[in-house]
């Protein structure tokens, strides 16, 4: 698989899916399976059992992951292509719709 083009931390927008329109912070990267963990975003229902850690156990809410190729990159409130380019001799990400602008 390629490079990843989005990195823990950054906001996103989904644009396919249930939750298509939402946007969030990225909270995981799974480079293996090329998926991602956003915050607020296909909120899945988990059982837990009982433990020393958890007496109770319970059913809980938590975020599930979804296709990397599902989200974009969001860059002063608009969704962008995410690229690479060369500057000062480092390879770094640019917004594409920002006029090839730096994000890191």
């Amino acid at each position: 698989m390629a490079t990843m083009k989005i990195k823990v931390g950054d906001t996103v927008k989904v644009i396919a899916g249930k939750d298509k329109g939402k946007e969030g912070q990225v909270l995981k990267v799974d480079h293996k399976n090329g998926r991602v963990v956003v915050k607020g975003v296909n909120m899945i229902t988990k059982h837990n059992k009982q433990s020393a850690q958890n007496p109770n156990g319970g059913i809980v809410n938590v975020e599930g992951s979804i296709d990397v190729s599902n989200v974009m990159y969001v860059k002063d409130g608009v969704a962008t292509r995410v690229g690479f380019d060369v500057v000062d001799g480092k390879k770094v990400r640019v917004a594409k719709k920002a006029n090839n602008a730096v994000i890191d």
